[in-house]
């Protein structure tokens, strides 16, 4: 599995990114929040942005929107240097913060106004028909309105400029399914067809699983995945194997271990791009032959999670130690 360590291929790739990032590093007193980030964010692809909180992913989006500086390294945003940003490039960029902030007091016709006044484009047709979508009455105050109306809202106002770059820092934050579906489907049809670049922060992998093409995976300030979404869950498998008592440093040495767990009477084995040898290396961990479990965009990248927060259910604990888990999951 990729981690922050980008392939060749990626580097050699004709493709201009919508935004790339390089070697971008945050601290912010002694405390490193970004460390060492190479990452590209290809033009035309919905890319997930997943961690825990405090990961890096709202300071990484922070600084890639020049709001901003790093403490090294570069983000580059639509050609240019984000810590320099146009005007103009500024312009070509939605970007939807965290929480949907909007003045109360406005009606939701006055926020259109109000924002409008800002760009030399707008999508007034675009505007009312995501409003409708969401059932929000035009002439509503915005202190009547339901944090799923806001966020519909916040999103009409988003995209009416028709951004070429959309920025999204947890959108669905707080939403009932019914705002979260409606919220969904107008990002599908917007990113659809390759015109438009989306880059998606959230901690919804079922909304992820819906709308995205690529996901990636911060893991304490540094990239751990990067890749297609179909590629990261064939690359990642779960193996159940059944026993009572396992050797945590046997379990560590596993090639490719991302995370192991103990769920009641077997051992719940995370691996990344399991070959012969990790199947042998599983094997000898019990007489019992393993089991190989399907796994879905969730439980990968909680596999991951999980290994750097040390969880496991309320009933067990990870088998391996936090040494060998970091270990064994570089690949």
């Amino acid at each position: 599995m990729k981690t922050h360590e980008q392939s060749s291929a990626d580097r050699s790739s004709p493709t201009v990114p919508a935004i790339e990032l390089q070697g971008l590093t945050r601290y912010f007193g002694a405390k490193p929040v970004v460390r060492d980030l190479d990452f590209r964010v290809p033009e035309g692809q919905v890319t997930a942005l997943l961690g825990l909180n405090g990961a890096g992913k709202t300071t990484t989006i922070r600084i890639l929107m020049g709001l901003l500086a790093p403490t090294r390294g570069k983000a580059i945003t639509l050609g240019e240097d984000a810590s320099r940003m146009s005007v103009s490039t500024r312009a070509r960029i939605g970007y939807l913060v965290e929480g949907h902030f909007l003045y109360p007091s406005m009606r939701v016709r006055q926020c259109q106004d109000f924002q409008r006044a800002g760009y030399a484009t707008w999508n007034n047709e675009l505007f009312r028909d995501i409003v409708r979508h969401f059932g929000i009455d035009q002439d509503a105050r915005v202190s009547t309105l339901s944090r799923g109306q806001r966020a519909g809202v916040s999103l009409a106002l988003v995209l009416a400029p028709d951004p070429e770059l959309l920025v999204l820092d947890d959108p669905a934050l707080g939403l009932d399914p019914v705002s979260r579906r409606a919220l969904n489907e107008t990002l599908i049809e917007f990113a659809g067809g390759g015109k438009r670049t989306v880059i998606l922060s959230t901690h919804l992998l079922d909304d992820v699983e819906r709308i995205a093409d690529r996901v990636a995976v911060m893991v304490g300030g540094r990239l751990k995945v990067d890749t297609m979404m179909d590629d990261f869950t064939d690359r990642v498998s779960l193996f159940a194997v059944h026993g009572d008592e396992f050797d945590a440093s046997v379990v560590a040495a596993i090639p490719g271990l991302i995370e192991a767990r103990k769920l009641g009477d077997r051992l719940q084995i995370a691996v990344a791009d399991a070959d012969e040898e990790t199947l042998a290396a599983i094997d000898r961990l019990s007489g019992q032959p393993p089991e190989r479990v399907d796994s879905t965009l969730g439980d990968a990248v909680l596999a991951y999670l999980t290994r750097e927060r040390g969880d496991g259910s309320f009933f067990s604990t990870p088998v391996t130690s936090s040494s060998h888990r970091k270990n064994g999951a570089q690949r």
